[in-house]
């Protein structure tokens, strides 16, 4: 009789996407750990909807330990990674219930921890990520707040919406910095359900949505024109220079601004020597190869080979301009989820080799000899851009080529689309039995028809 294999300890680092699409693909091999600074899952891409109407909230959130314990099988810690050792393979975490910290041991690690946004802050803290990190708590602007819990969340949504609330009953001027994906859902957002604001908003680049297809740029401008806002383009932010107020149309200055350019890393729990001096919002981000293992700077592999790192907390691409090895990739949902399935596979390839078990009859006959190289998902070229609660547009094909891609949808179609998806994938992610079986196969599927994989790619 073939031996029972052993459980061997994986922790997982970040409750997001990634980490809880990781945590059921392994939990029935492993006995899985899921570690986050906050009590809840929250949809970052519908959360600006919350902002204008807070009740969509309940929609996008719902609480981590109900869903990771009670229905994946796996443990949660609340609590926040202070320091992850690859020699002794240890984290030191902070849990929320005490002030003393604890170290958690693991066989494996799979870092999934994402990232901020808004690189002029120190912190990367803006309104379209809860404020969770000790560090940025303590330099935060709404520090008086908790949004490591629902509650919390909850209440500075708000504070927020009361906010843009007395902004539209005066007609008050506002400025959005940023016309990326971020800045334009956001424009046109306060525009539908607050009409009275003046908003204006600027980009550096000439144009918005500075990677995706003309079409699909010419389509948004058009309907913020159409409905009143104001774009100016080939502008940079500068605050404290009267000359540029004078240039976007306001030389009284704006009443409100919301700065919505970029992304921060915040891998504040990893060693320097992992981390990069270059990239979004300064740099900071996880080193990792091809296997999506982390490694140094020089490119050697960290902890002992059995820590990876996936989605908006690494590198994002492996190599140099003119010579990538892997292109940059988006820092969105779908080539998150798709590295963590990649790096499912390759820890379930490092456990057989290191032990001995899967093989023929359970020998180590017939293991596999290499880990996989991840690759550019296609996914990761499909961009859905909400224009308020009735429009949209949706790009597929794109790829690392500035204004690749082809918009296939558009209006309200799109929008309906859109919200589709934002339905069914917190359904799959809170173990909906609609959601899993409508996303399980767009990640595990042996065919791909476009991108950068294979064409036939069995997972």
């Amino acid at each position: 009789m073939a031996p029972k294999e052993p459980k061997r300890r994986v922790l997982i680092i970040g409750g997001g996407f990634s980490g809880l699409l990781a945590a059921r693909d392994l939990v029935k091999k492993f006995d899985v750990t899921v570690v986050d600074a906050k009590e809840y899952f929250e949809y970052t891409p519908g959360i600006l909807r919350a902002y204008v109407k807070p009740c969509h909230l309940d929609a996008l959130t719902f609480c981590l330990n109900d869903v990771i314990e009670y229905k994946i099988g796996a443990k949660f810690i609340w609590g926040e990674v202070k320091s992850l050792n690859g020699q002794s393979l240890t984290a030191t975490i902070q849990p929320m219930c005490t002030k003393v910290p604890e170290e958690v041991g693991f066989d494996y690690c799979m870092i999934c921890s994402g990232c901020n946004f808004n690189f002029v802050h120190k912190y990367g803290e803006s309104l379209w990520f809860p404020t969770v990190h000790e560090c940025g708590r303590a330099a935060s602007s709404w520090s008086h707040i908790d949004e490591r819990q629902l509650e919390g969340r909850r209440r500075h949504i708000f504070e927020e919406y009361t906010k843009i609330a007395e902004l539209n009953k005066k007609g008050a001027k506002v400025l959005i910095c940023g016309a990326g994906f971020i800045g334009v859902e956001w424009a046109t957002e306060l525009q539908h359900f607050f009409p009275k604001l003046k908003i204006t908003m600027i980009d550096f680049l000439p144009n918005c949505l500075g990677p995706l297809p003309v079409k699909a740029q010419e389509y948004c401008d058009n309907y913020m024109a159409k409905v009143g806002i104001n774009t100016c383009y080939g502008i940079k932010y500068d605050p404290k220079n009267p000359d540029f107020w004078k240039k976007i149309g306001l030389p009284d200055g704006a009443d409100e601004t919301y700065v919505c350019m970029g992304v921060k890393a915040s891998n504040y729990f990893m060693p320097a020597e992992t981390l990069s001096d270059k990239g979004p919002g300064g740099g900071g981000w996880i080193h990792m190869n091809s296997k999506l293992q982390v490694t140094t700077k020089a490119g050697e592999v960290w902890g002992k080979g059995v820590v990876f790192a996936v989605g908006d907390c690494n590198y994002g691409c492996i190599g140099s301009p003119g010579n990538w090895v892997l292109n940059p990739i988006p820092k969105i949902s779908y080539p998150s989820e798709e590295q963590a399935l990649h790096a499912c596979h390759n820890l379930v390839i490092l456990d057989k080799q290191k032990y001995g078990y899967g093989g023929c009859c359970g020998t180590s006959l017939c293991l596999p000899k290499k880990l996989m190289d991840t690759w550019w998902p296609w996914g990761a070229g499909m961009f859905a851009t909400s224009l308020g609660p009735h429009d949209a547009c949706f790009v597929v094909a794109a790829n690392w080529t500035p204004k690749s891609g082809k918009m296939v949808l558009w209006g309200l179609a799109s929008a309906i689309q859109k919200e589709l998806i934002e339905t069914t994938k917190v359904d799959e992610c809170r173990m909906g039995w609609i959601g899993l079986l409508g996303w399980h196969f767009v990640h595990h599927t042996p065919v791909h028809l476009f991108g950068e994989g294979a064409f036939w790619k069995f997972k």
